[in-house]
């Protein structure tokens, strides 16, 4: 990809690591058509577009494009396999492992709100920007761990948690615009950013929040502090990707920690 974000003629370039949990940016001529294994993919008129890979996806995957001028290409993805660690939590209230009947209705109604802020399906391509850490601190928790509370197997932690005080600043790790800012059940504070073709971030657990639905953010922005709201068993920000339905890594977009 040129410095002018062209491509040339016959070019495909992707961004992303060829593994599972994984977001992946292309980019092809504008006015290309793509498929990934027969699923057309939207490509906006910069010919750019983006997929991603499930936790427990299947190695072989088949992009296949067709470009402008009537020419058709396959490639083969093959990705590597992950292994996912483990973690034990115990000692939890029970309510926060199996919530009351009494709270059920809100926890309903909290899933369709996020439901909703991730529905949007804006023009920004803001995610083909590199991403940034959004907290300073430790990783504390990593995506597709297996957790077991109270000696109860729950279904695969989806997040990127960084554990620091309470207060630590919490920026968006690319341009976005919010989408969803309120008290959640589970999540405590939480806020959704929309970064553009269907691409979303979302902050759990947080102490404060410094924003509001509809505000622009742009990279590096702060947008709440760090805390231990909703069912958490410390201080920490546990930080999703979302690509639509997809859950996806977010520990793959940003540099590695030193």
């Amino acid at each position: 990809m040129s410095a002018t974000g062209t491509v040339a003629a016959n070019e495909l370039t992707l961004n992303g690591k060829l593994t599972q949990g994984s977001l992946v940016r292309g980019q092809l001529p504008a006015g290309s058509k793509v498929t990934l294994n027969g699923d057309t993919l939207p490509v906006n008129q910069q010919g750019k577009f983006v997929f991603g890979f499930d936790r427990d996806d299947s190695l072989t995957h088949t992009l296949a494009w067709t470009l402008p001028d009537g020419t058709t290409q396959r490639k083969t993805l093959t990705l590597t396999k992950r292994d996912y660690v483990t973690q034990r939590i115990d000692g939890l209230d029970q309510k926060m492992v199996t919530p009351p009947e009494s709270v059920l209705k809100r926890i309903q109604k909290d899933a369709a709100n996020v439901y909703k802020a991730r529905s949007a399906q804006s023009d920004s391509d803001a995610l083909f920007t590199g991403f940034i850490w959004p907290a300073d601190g430790p990783v504390t928790g990593v995506y597709g761990s297996q957790r077991i509370l109270n000696g109860k197997p729950s279904r695969p932690h989806y997040g990127l948690d960084v554990g620091s005080p309470t207060g630590t600043p919490v920026v968006a790790p690319v341009d976005g615009t919010v989408t969803l800012a309120d008290d959640l059940y589970y999540s405590g504070y939480t806020i959704v950013l929309d970064h553009g073709m269907g691409v979303f971030s979302t902050f759990l657990h947080l102490d404060t929040m410094t924003v509001s639905v509809g505000d622009t953010v742009s990279q590096g922005d702060q947008v709440g502090t760090i805390g231990e709201t909703g069912r958490a068993t410390g201080p920490h920000l546990d930080w999703r990707i979302n690509l639509n339905n997809q859950r996806l890594d977010p520990e793959l977009l940003v540099p590695p920690r030193n």
